[in-house]
């Protein structure tokens, strides 16, 4: 068991759209990431997505709608939901996703990371 001090991990991060593991909770990754500009649009087939925005704003575009998260708001995107999150200004956000979880989802391109610690 260990503390694990957010804004230091967060100062380890210099690439938007490059989550990096701080964790692990059973299944699951916690994670945390930059995110700038539009990501792509994509899917999950088979993991909920756990979205907590710790700075800045985050928008989760849905096809029906879009998601507005402001610091200290969180959103769970439902498995097999099309979405791609965009933040103009740079975002800093936790992710709680299982470990199966591509970062593109179903979309498989430049964009596709294998995670790593931190």
């Amino acid at each position: 068991m260990q503390t694990i001090n957010l804004a230091e991990k967060l100062a380890m991060i210099d690439q938007p759209w490059q989550p990096k593991i701080i964790a692990e909770l059973n299944d699951s990754y916690v994670k945390l990431a930059k995110l700038k500009g539009e990501f792509i649009w994509h899917q999950h087939q088979n993991e909920d997505e756990l979205f907590l925005v710790i700075k800045g704003t985050l928008t989760i575009r849905l096809r029906d709608r879009n998601v507005l998260l402001h610091e200290g708001e969180l959103a769970v995107i439902p498995k097999g939901v099309e979405h791609c999150p965009d933040a103009p200004q740079e975002a800093q956000v936790l992710l709680l996703e299982p470990k199966t979880t591509v970062n593109t989802g179903d979309q498989q391109n430049s964009l596709t990371i294998q995670p790593e610690w931190i």
